[in-house]
């Protein structure tokens, strides 16, 4: 059985791009936001849907714990991302004027 690579969601990954300005940059930033948040949405819900599959007996239990580990990557790829913002707030907030 081939075993699929482990990727970010489309969201998360459009978000991350950086070719040629990014898409991020085009649609702005509170719409690079949206998509990593539905991202996270979307990989919490495959995983939710693949834990209640292993329990049903319709999904495979490595399956299900794929689907759990990729959501847990992308909400800590997630935290990482807002605590360099809010380090990055922080910084501006302490220049001096």
């Amino acid at each position: 059985m081939p075993i699929d690579p482990l990727t970010l969601t489309g969201a998360t990954s459009s978000v991350l791009s950086t070719k040629g300005g990014g898409s991020a940059a085009a649609g702005g930033f509170g719409d690079a936001l949206g998509r990593l948040i539905g991202g996270i949405e979307q990989s919490t819900s495959e995983a939710n849907s693949a834990v209640s599959g292993m329990l049903d007996k319709t999904t495979d239990v490595h399956d299900a714990m794929i689907a759990l580990q990729r959501s847990q990557l992308t909400l800590e790829l997630t935290m990482q991302i807002r605590n360099k913002f809010v380090q990055a707030y922080q910084d501006v907030m302490r220049m001096p004027i």
